[in-house]
């Protein structure tokens, strides 16, 4: 199936993976809508809504759509799924990328943390989606593509920072229930979640440093995921929770050092990735992050 005409509405998406999808997204023709809050420059993270745009815009087929909007707020998610429509006529993918991270322990959580946690992860993710849906519902291929671990619910992955957990996997029931919800309507859902870590402000900013990134897999790698993804027949293709580097080893995939830094010879394992995927993947992969 193509991405081509397609509109695609992504919460966040004003750097780092969302960024990413949107580009490969657009490069496959598809129109991409932007809702993220960040309309000023950040002094450590780069990027805005805008400049987001941009780079989407140049990076082939598609147009681009920037709204600043903070999620936690439903009249700003309406607003921007109406400015959507009003432009490209319709919704036809949502994806669901904002995502708040704390990864202190019970004690050390602010209630203000773990609000916005909840509020953003998990409330954005169903509100983003409840928004969407009377658009899905009018599409020819939906999808619902929620950027959220699967659900391993093994201790050692709440036991440092039990307030994130809860609020990622929020994401990822919600994809649980939705595909279930929304089967015999043709819409499909799924997540998506990184085998390795990835390359991002948020691993080099608040996780780890320069040197942790080294560690790390490009963002393009769930980019090339994603669009994998979003060209299957939502039909078929719902209630998965995907691996990045399984999904491109189905289409063909077999060399992956394109995604990582030259000389590389060991990559981080992301949060949240059960030992079973870990022993499937062919790679020096090891345990970094907890």
């Amino acid at each position: 199936m193509s991405l081509a005409g397609k509109t695609l509405f992504m919460s966040g998406g004003s750097r780092g993976i969302g960024l990413a999808i949107a580009k490969a997204a657009a490069a496959e023709g598809a129109n991409v809508a932007i809702a993220a809050k960040t309309a000023e420059p950040h002094p450590r993270l780069r990027g805005t809504v805008f400049t987001a745009a941009d780079e989407i815009n140049d990076a082939g087929g598609g147009r681009a759509l920037a709204h600043v909007c903070d999620i936690r707020s439903e009249e700003q998610v309406d607003a921007a799924i109406a400015a959507t429509v009003a432009a490209f006529g319709g919704i036809d993918i949502c994806i669901n990328n904002a995502s708040a991270i704390s990864l202190g322990d019970t004690a050390s959580t602010p209630m203000k943390r773990y609000d916005l946690m909840q509020e953003v992860n998990t409330r954005g993710t169903f509100m983003v989606s409840k928004k969407a849906l009377p658009h899905l519902q009018a599409a020819a291929a939906p999808h619902i593509l929620n950027l959220s671990p699967p659900l391993d619910l093994d201790p050692k992955w709440f036991k440092n920072h039990v307030a994130y957990s809860i609020a990622k996997y929020g994401m990822s029931l919600c994809v649980l229930g939705m595909a279930a919800e929304f089967r015999e309507q043709g819409i499909g859902v799924n997540a998506l979640w990184p085998l390795t870590a990835i390359d991002t402000a948020a691993v080099r900013n608040v996780i780890g440093d320069d040197e942790m990134a080294m560690m790390c897999r490009k963002t393009s790698i769930v980019a090339d995921a994603a669009v994998a993804i979003l060209k299957r027949d939502p039909r078929e293709c719902t209630g998965n929770f995907f691996i990045d580097e399984e999904v491109l080893r189905a289409e063909g995939v077999t060399d992956f050092s394109l995604y990582q830094e030259d000389g590389v010879t060991e990559l981080l394992a992301d949060l949240f990735i059960p030992d079973d995927v870990l022993e499937r993947s062919p790679g020096r992969i090891v345990q970094g992050l907890a």
